[in-house]
């Protein structure tokens, strides 16, 4: 499957966007421009909201091709790195109403983690919310999503590519949670 133009321009954009810059515990250092962040191996920050329906069942989504990191993998949390302005906590409600077209909903803190595999080092910050409404999915970013039960997410992780960040996230999420999603909605 070959990236769009739409998509192309979209990654150019995105990899010139000033990312918050940040050293191992989480100070703020300045900004850089994304691709110098990561082709440099320094650490920034990033947002990821795991949305549940009200059943407690997991929006995961398939990233597109143009994305940098894990492109085409499938994603437990719309998310993002944190723009030099922002807080995570606003970061967090921008990228949800950019990927999945979900605002106006109450982000629910839960983590604040260090994450680092051979594509990045991040400060996470994760986050929940509930929504039963429509999805509309950013076509630069998103492919294709859907509401599934926690548990065949788990099951799948181990068929399909999925996004190791936020899967940190989610493990991190469910060790707390006890693993039982859908009593605590």
């Amino acid at each position: 499957m070959d990236e769009s133009p739409r998509e192309v321009a979209h990654r150019v954009a995105s990899d010139a966007e000033l990312i918050a810059w940040v050293d191992t515990d989480d100070n703020l250092l300045g900004s850089l421009v994304r691709s110098d962040l990561r082709e440099r191996g320094l650490i920034g920050r990033g947002s990821y909201i795991m949305l549940f329906n009200s059943a407690g069942e997991l929006c995961v989504h398939r990233r597109t091709l143009s994305k940098a990191i894990y492109p085409g993998f499938w994603d437990v949390a719309a998310g993002g790195m944190v723009q030099a302005n922002e807080t995570y906590a606003e970061s967090a409600a921008r990228e949800l109403a950019e990927e999945l077209g979900v605002s106006g909903v109450e982000l629910t803190a839960h983590d604040h983690f260090y994450f680092e595999d051979s594509g990045s080092r991040l400060w996470c910050s994760a986050f929940s919310a509930v929504w039963d409404g429509p999805l509309v999915l950013q076509p630069e970013e998103v492919l294709e999503a859907r509401f599934l039960p926690v548990a065949q997410v788990l099951d799948e992780i181990q068929r399909k590519p999925y996004c190791p960040d936020s899967l940190a996230a989610l493990e991190r999420y469910l060790r707390a949670h006890r693993g039982d999603v859908a009593k605590k909605r």
